[in-house]
């Protein structure tokens, strides 16, 4: 049995979604909290890129800020890096091997768990999405333009298309968008 493979980012209006810090706070509410609380609900594996773990790594362990703490603190950590090596700490297993086979090898052992979120970076989320192996993608789109910033789908992606498979606009203003890749 298959595990189901999700990722979900915080996005600008014009695609952005580096540094979502720097624009989705003042339009977060109780629907968006809810929304996060379900997109983590039943996930027992993150698979993470190397810059994140490092931030969240140093941020986390000590953070009281619920429901992620609780959530990200014991989920087990797939950390995809060139740069690592060895042990990890922070209940993490450097990824060995071509990402897309290690998730595709972690996704196909349903025995070993629940749920599995891509959590990050950009290049990690884009390459998996587009290789086929994250079965949902949920964008958090604010009514926001930002000036600067990676966008998850630049001018590296090949034409890819999407099929819509759930929406939500919250009274923040925030368009919540679901999508798969169309077969």
């Amino acid at each position: 049995m298959s595990r189901k493979v999700t990722a979900h980012l915080f996005s600008s209006a014009n695609g952005v979604v580096e540094s979502p810090n720097l624009f989705q706070f003042d339009a977060f509410g109780q629907e968006e909290e809810a929304a996060m609380a379900k997109s983590i609900a039943g996930i027992t594996d993150v698979v993470i890129g190397t810059t994140l773990w490092k931030e969240w790594s140093e941020f986390w362990p000590g953070s009281d800020i619920e429901p992620f703490a609780s959530f990200i603190n014991p989920v087990r950590k797939h950390v995809v890096s060139s740069t690592l090596s060895g042990d990890l700490a922070w209940n993490s297993t450097l990824v060995e091997g071509d990402p897309v086979d290690y998730v595709k090898a972690l996704r196909d052992n349903g025995a070993e768990g629940g749920e599995i979120s891509i959590a990050g970076g950009i290049q990690t989320i884009r390459s998996l999405f587009v290789a086929g192996v994250v079965d949902e993608l949920t964008l958090t789109t604010h009514p926001v333009v930002t000036p600067e910033g990676a966008r998850l789908f630049d001018e590296s992606v090949p034409l890819t298309r999407l099929t819509l498979v759930d929406s939500q606009i919250t009274a923040a203003g925030n368009a919540l968008l679901t999508y798969s890749l169309r077969d």
